[in-house]
């Protein structure tokens, strides 16, 4: 690795968010590695970057991998692609834990969360209370810089089809101009929109945790 350059590990770039994300950070001269977790190889190819194929089931793996300066989680499921309440918990929940808690082991210095608009351990809704449940957690651990981005709908192409994203997609940008003052963070918004403000934030001296759409 280039002198002085950080790394980038990214959990979940194969994703909407986690795409763009590593695009931007390719041509980033700030950064000159970018480590990959994931379960298959990305489309895109740089020298900068580093793909660990993995399950996540090796502690090993991780505890050798987690090991830069920024970890940038994308990933996200949905409950019926997860097939089970319980998987979904294993991706969303557990799986992002268990990569912070590698990350503060080997003293990463940041981490920059995909969450979503609504997250709350006090919701009745089981996927917003999950991702409330996960920012919990992770607001508990020995994170130096630690900021979570909650995006309302992500408009973007993706490679796998969401019905009602793309639905959402369509109906609501009409919406936007009724979308005003607090209900302004409920409008749709890009997910390279996403992904610009996540590298902003790891690169400023901002200390603000939480990021709503509208802020994104």
């Amino acid at each position: 690795m280039t002198e002085n350059l950080k790394t980038a590990i990214i959990v979940g770039s194969t994703g909407l968010i986690g795409t763009h994300l590593l695009e931007r950070l390719i041509t980033d001269e700030r950064y000159g590695k970018i480590v990959l977790l994931s379960r298959r190889r990305h489309i895109l190819e740089s020298p900068k970057i580093e793909t660990i194929i993995t399950d996540f089931s090796s502690d090993q793996v991780l505890k050798q991998s987690i090991i830069g300066d920024e970890v940038f989680c994308c990933l996200g499921t949905t409950i019926n692609k997860a097939g089970s309440k319980d998987n979904f918990k294993k991706i969303d929940l557990h799986l992002p834990l268990i990569i912070a808690e590698y990350a503060v082991a080997n003293k990463v210095r940041g981490f920059y969360l995909v969450s979503s608009l609504g997250a709350s351990t006090s919701t009745l809704n089981f996927y917003l209370k999950t991702k409330g449940q996960l920012e919990k957690a992770l607001q508990d651990l020995n994170i130096e810089r630690l900021a979570i981005f909650r995006p309302s709908l992500l408009l973007g192409k993706r490679s796998e089809h969401r019905f009602g994203e793309s639905i959402g997609g369509f109906v609501f940008p009409m919406f936007n101009p009724f979308l005003l003052g607090p209900l302004k963070k409920y409008r749709p918004i890009q997910a390279h929109a996403v992904a610009a403000a996540m590298i902003n934030v790891a690169n400023s001296d901002r200390i603000q945790s939480i990021y709503e759409s509208d802020e994104i």
